[in-house]
């Protein structure tokens, strides 16, 4: 078989989020190998119930075999079943007829190729000329299937809208309904604006994403965030999404997923990670992730950023330059934390490096005062609330301070220990102060300055409602006073804070004195020893 290679040029070039056409054919060619080594892998492990649809698949047109066996939702099913068979499941519960159908649509598309249109059945194939698939049935009958399809400036996107096969709820989301025709109509309106918009102003990332999307597949809205959207490394080309709601939506939703995919394919071709899988911060979910994760997030998002980028200067306004400057450091930060680590690969680290040399200038860019702040803010809100979430501080430790603070001696010295306790389930990025923001950006308020004691720049009018909320385990409360404190363990380590303020249970505390207090070191807590060592202790 074809040994797939890159050059160093176009491996950084791929890493910076700028591939050329011919590294995505081969990311392409390499995805339709692993597919055939996987159909090959399934007859070898269930010989009997696949051989016969293997032989009438492998019997076809090569051109048919390319295309049918290329599709991202074969892939998946391919992974899923080879996945069964090797626990032992029975070949029919694995899906193994699936071969047969396959083989049926690339005979399908073979006559379709002659100019002959399949009827329902076989009957009738005779009278075209045309010679008889076998099992004409399954995937052969794709007469219902969607397709949307936009044309702008000489270049075209088409693909597949999947509503109805039952692979696709192996993305890890649930899929939406057979759709209708005013669904399927939505879905083409906000498609033709989305590529519009991408070709005329993001014309390389337009190219690149209609050389990888084949399928898109709707699924169920998530309401805890605005969209939801998802991909599968066995599905190179298919995006799993819930129906936007504008056309630039779906742009950077595609993008975003688009570049999931083109990871996905490269890690079949270098092993980018070595060394133990540890968790760790994300800047794009709540919950911790591993170094793999973080570098889809990072890969992700540079796609991201650079669609707002293009956006904020083609003068999209305040909201794209928020986002622009938001993902920014986002990218850049994580890309930092993975190559200050070691669980790169040469290969890894070569990916990264050029990634973080992409956006590392974007940095020095100047973003209107007002959304660079805006922006820092809700970072900083991130990071707290996901320290919030998922790290629990010893109890001996926190019992120690608490008591340190009610006699007013000086904050102990010694490191405060905490551990990663990852909440349960999956979390998505989301922030109702974020979508504040927008709506403040959006109508051409420069955002509200922090006010002291106040909960967050990003709500304003709140000033006083913090206080009532710390004692009741809000954790939104302390990621709003994080964004804005001038203490550094309020902003870094917001859930010592937290954890010594609520042992302490008094609510004349002020949690900013608390923070100042824990954040000083000894000699400078020994200068400035309270007087009172009650509500107003410092």
């Amino acid at each position: 078989m074809r040994r797939h290679t890159l050059t160093d040029a176009a491996f950084a070039a791929l890493a910076a989020g700028r591939p050329d056409a011919a590294a995505v054919d081969e990311l392409r060619r390499a995805q339709l190998g692993r597919h055939l080594l996987m159909l090959r892998a399934i007859v070898e492990a269930a010989p009997e119930q696949a051989r016969q649809g293997y032989a009438a698949l492998a019997a076809a047109e090569p051109a048919a075999v390319r295309e049918v066996a290329s599709d991202p939702l074969v892939g998946l099913w391919a992974a899923s079943c080879l996945a069964a068979l090797t626990r032992g499941e029975a070949p029919e519960e694995a899906g193994v007829e699936r071969l047969a159908q396959l083989a049926a649509a690339a005979g399908a598309h073979g006559l379709a190729e002659q100019g002959c249109q399949p009827p329902d059945g076989a009957h009738g194939l005779a009278e075209q000329g045309c010679q008889r698939p076998g099992g004409a049935h399954g995937l052969a009958a794709q007469g219902g299937r969607r397709r949307l399809r936009a044309t702008r400036d000489g270049l075209t996107i088409d693909v597949r809208l999947e509503d109805t096969d039952p692979v696709r709820a192996r993305f890890g989301l649930t899929p939406a309904g057979r759709l209708t025709d005013r669904d399927v109509a939505c879905w083409q309106e906000h498609l033709t604006e989305a590529w519009a918009l991408l070709v005329d102003r993001h014309r390389e990332a337009a190219v690149v994403l209609a050389s990888v999307l084949r399928v898109i597949v709707p699924v169920r809205p998530d309401p805890g965030v605005r969209g939801i959207s998802a991909t599968s490394a066995d599905a190179y080309g298919a995006v799993a999404i819930s129906a936007p709601a504008t056309g630039t939506e779906l742009a950077v939703g595609l993008l975003h997923e688009a570049q999931h995919s083109v990871l996905n394919a490269v890690r079949y071709l270098f092993e980018l990670h070595t060394g133990p899988d540890a968790l760790g911060y994300s800047p794009w979910r709540d919950d911790p992730r591993p170094p793999s994760g973080v570098l889809h997030g990072a890969y992700a998002y540079l796609a991201v950023t650079r669609f707002w980028r293009t956006e904020a200067r083609a003068g999209g306004g305040p909201v794209a330059a928020f986002e622009f400057a938001r993902w920014r450091a986002a990218v850049a930060s994580a890309a930092d934390e993975l190559l200050a680590s070691d669980g790169l690969t040469a290969a890894g680290r070569r990916f990264v490096g050029a990634l973080r040399d992409e956006v590392r200038p974007w940095l020095d860019e100047p973003v209107p005062p007002h959304a660079e702040r805006l922006a820092t803010a809700a970072n900083t809100e991130h990071r707290a609330r996901w320290r919030l979430r998922n790290l629990a501080v010893d109890p001996d430790a926190v019992r120690t301070l608490a008591d340190a603070w009610r006699d007013g001696r000086p904050r102990p010295a010694a490191d405060i220990p905490t551990r990663l306790v990852p909440a349960p389930g999956r979390a998505l990025e989301s922030s109702d102060r974020v979508r504040l923001a927008h709506e403040l950006l959006a109508g051409g308020a420069g955002g509200p300055e922090p006010v002291p004691g106040s909960d967050t720049p990003l709500v304003p009018g709140s000033h006083g409602t913090a206080r009532d909320a710390y004692l009741k385990r809000d954790d939104a409360a302390w990621t709003g006073l994080a964004q804005i404190s001038a203490q550094r363990a309020l902003r870094e380590t917001p859930e010592i804070v937290a954890a010594v303020y609520r042992a302490l249970g008094d609510p004349r505390v002020d949690p900013e004195r608390l923070a100042a207090w824990l954040s000083r070191s000894w000699t400078s807590v020994t200068s400035q020893r309270p007087r009172n060592r009650a509500a107003q202790a410092p």
